[in-house]
């Protein structure tokens, strides 16, 4: 198996859901946010495998592929901020080097593609209903737009690897390369630390999804018969797991009553959106081990226990 961003948050942990079921993984990745240990639990397992490269680099792309079977492509500049920042380097990696990658891995007859998408392409959803993987697509931010051209690509391929997208809800939870850039994770830290919390627009809906469940997606869709997962899209998460960030926020009163909770509101946010997750549960047998309310009492055990000296290190965040 190549994993391509399997240095990064979902990344490192796919890759040790990977290697405990006995397959062997090549990481490919930049390392665009520093040298960061998360792929140390790997190192020892003669499984695995360590490539640092760029995907947009032909030559390394094709060396990456040698002796591959499957790909897991989660190489991206991923989230609406970082893409924003950098709007060039994000059509470059998340459109065109997904184009190149695809490219070699027909040349070279890997068997599977599975593209890690995002259910930002939903947009905006105005009448409330839920959003499956037949309703029209409507990104509103740069991140998802290269998505969304990204998955289009790879559905229209008539010839090469059985291509499957998985559109992922939002992703917390603990993991070997942490982020606390990301709703669920960011609330608990502050909330969990005594640092007053400044929540902007608490009535708009997302779904979410923990780390480890987004992982066992991907297994799934590489264990799974090709004929079930080919030219397929699959939101992964769970259908109760949609919440307003007011949702959020009142599981974390729960637990500290005495938050400090500073609430913006806005009237209009581009995105807006509750989904359904049950074509995963019904064609792959996906289904979620844990909750966002597990997630808050795992992010807060993490960030009260001192293993990690600074939560709000740069580090922490794409």
């Amino acid at each position: 198996m190549l994993v391509t961003g399997g240095a990064g948050y979902v990344g490192s942990v796919v890759v040790d859901e990977l290697l405990s079921r006995g397959h062997r993984v090549r990481v490919l990745d930049s390392l665009i946010h520093g040298a960061v240990p998360s792929l140390l639990h790997a190192w020892s397992d003669r499984q695995f495998e360590f490539v640092q490269g760029d995907i947009r680099d032909r030559a390394v792309v094709r060396a990456a592929l040698r002796d591959v079977s499957a790909i897991v492509h989660l190489a991206a500049i991923v989230g609406d901020p970082a893409c924003a920042r950098q709007p060039t380097l994000a059509k470059e990696v998340n459109l065109e080097g997904t184009r190149m990658l695809l490219q070699e891995a027909e040349a070279t007859g890997v068997g599977r593609f599975v593209f890690a998408s995002t259910c930002s392409n939903y947009g905006r959803r105005d009448n409330g209903a839920l959003a499956t993987e037949e309703v029209e697509l409507a990104p509103v931010s740069l991140y998802a737009e290269t998505k969304v051209a990204a998955e289009l690509d790879l559905l229209a391929r008539s010839d090469g690897p059985a291509t499957c997208c998985l559109r992922f809800a939002t992703v917390y939870g603990a993991s070997p390369r942490m982020r606390f850039d990301l709703t669920v994770n960011e609330f608990t830290r502050d909330v969990g630390l005594g640092t007053d919390l400044v929540v902007f627009g608490e009535q708009f809906w997302r779904p979410y999804t923990h780390v480890r469940d987004a992982a066992q997606a991907v297994v799934l869709a590489l264990e799974s018969p090709l004929e079930t997962i080919a030219g397929n899209v699959f939101n992964v998460g769970d259908t109760q797991e949609n919440y307003r960030k007011r949702d959020i926020v009142e599981l974390l009163k729960q637990r500290v009553p005495s938050a400090s909770i500073d609430f913006v509101h806005k009237d209009e946010d581009p995105r807006d959106y509750r989904v359904s997750f049950e074509k995963i549960n019904a064609q792959l047998g996906f289904r979620a081990d844990r909750s966002v309310s597990d997630g808050i009492d795992e992010v807060m055990a993490l960030v009260r226990s001192g293993i990690i000296s600074d939560p709000y290190a740069a580090v922490y965040r794409n």
